[in-house]
């Protein structure tokens, strides 16, 4: 998440380095109301590993997912991208991040980048990402991160089944649709999104442990309407230069779907509930302890991004949410263990895990998704 954050991108420009080849519901009032489905029953809190351990392990890969695996989460965040030849991969942005991605002669990629849909999957795996760029902004924010030489962008269905096996099939997932609605050339349209999303997801049997989020409402309102086993997440921000919600002005976000919170009263909760999600995943600044409450009595589970310091952490327990979505799961977890909260399984494996992060960064102001 921020998760909005927008590569330099040119989907003709494969670079030097490519230069090989390049129903189960009905409407009522604008809200689906799907037949009631038998998912697993919501965690008592819901700790999630962002992108694995994004503070501690290289993000998206399955190296980050089995450090959070082994430091203990309820559920592998993660975000996909779909190639160009069908294949559902687990990367962040719609194209190729230069902070992270260094080609087959090992040199970091220079902007503008490749966007995943004019890549075959053969292509990305000639991509290293198991490093932060040295001196890169973005790279900066994350000092304590161990990077890794040989680290490949993994298919979902491989991120699936490794987690799977390691946890005995009890760890849940949280996957984000990244597409951008202002930039429909980036990625497959919202529809075939969604579905070869849930197609990845029934083959691997964990659509009962799944759930799909996403800032751009459209594949999350498809999915209620044609796949309402699966849940869905409403992701929001209200950050300047990241709004998703767009109150007061003229007409709905683009982010939102067709719905206009001006027609919910200004309210974000009725706004994600007339969505249809099952969750509302605010920025985890922009939630007040009355919106919390809204979501509640409407039903939502509320799981904020991404909670990083200690100080937000705190903040957001206190509120009362129903989980936290973060970076350094273990600072999560030692924040529960002060509060006597149990804390979720963990499911170690031959990988060595670096010490709690104690120290920590200076805070930011939109720490992305």
């Amino acid at each position: 998440m921020q998760g909005r954050r927008r590569p330099a991108v040119n989907a003709l420009a494969l670079g030097a380095c490519f230069a090989l080849v390049a129903s189960a519901g009905c409407e009522r009032e604008g809200r689906v109301t799907p037949a009631v489905p038998a998912f697993e029953p919501a965690p008592a809190f819901d700790l999630q590993g962002h992108r694995g351990a994004r503070g501690l392990y290289p993000e998206n890969t399955q190296r980050g997912f089995r450090a959070a695996l082994a430091i203990g989460v309820t559920t592998l965040e993660m975000d996909v991208g779909v190639t160009a030849d069908g294949v559902v991969v687990v990367h962040h942005d719609e194209g190729l991040s230069a902070a992270i991605a260094r080609g087959p002669d090992g040199q970091w990629l220079t902007p503008p980048t490749s966007l995943l849909r004019v890549l075959t999957w053969r292509q990305t795996q000639l991509l290293d990402v198991g490093r932060l760029k040295p001196g890169s902004r973005y790279g900066s924010r994350f000092p304590f991160q161990q990077g890794e030489d040989g680290i490949r962008i993994p298919r979902l269905s491989e991120v699936l089944s490794r987690a799977d096996a390691i946890s005995g099939r009890r760890i849940l997932y949280n996957v984000e649709t990244k597409l951008t609605p202002d930039q429909p050339d980036w990625t497959l349209a919202p529809i075939p999104f969604a579905e070869a999303v849930v197609n990845e997801i029934r083959a691997a049997g964990v659509e009962r442990r799944t759930m799909i989020q996403s800032f751009d409402w459209r594949t999350l309102r498809h999915i209620a309407q044609e796949h309402p086993d699966i849940q869905t997440s409403c992701l929001t921000t209200e950050q300047s230069g990241e709004d998703t919600v767009a109150r007061m002005h003229p007409g709905p976000s683009l982010w939102t779907a067709g719905l206009d919170i001006d027609d919910y009263g200004g309210s974000v909760p009725h706004l994600v509930h007339a969505a249809s999600c099952a969750v509302w995943s605010p920025f985890h600044g922009d939630l007040s302890a009355a919106d919390l409450a809204t979501a509640h009595e409407l039903g939502l589970r509320v799981i904020p991004w991404t909670a990083n310091e200690p100080g937000e952490i705190e903040r957001a327990l206190s509120l009362g949410v129903d989980g936290l979505i973060s970076d350094y799961p273990d600072r999560v977890r030692t924040a529960l263990e002060a509060k006597g909260r149990p804390l979720p399984r963990a499911f170690p494996l031959a990988i060595e895990v670096v010490p709690p992060s104690a120290e920590t960064r200076p805070a930011e102001r939109n720490p992305g998704h």
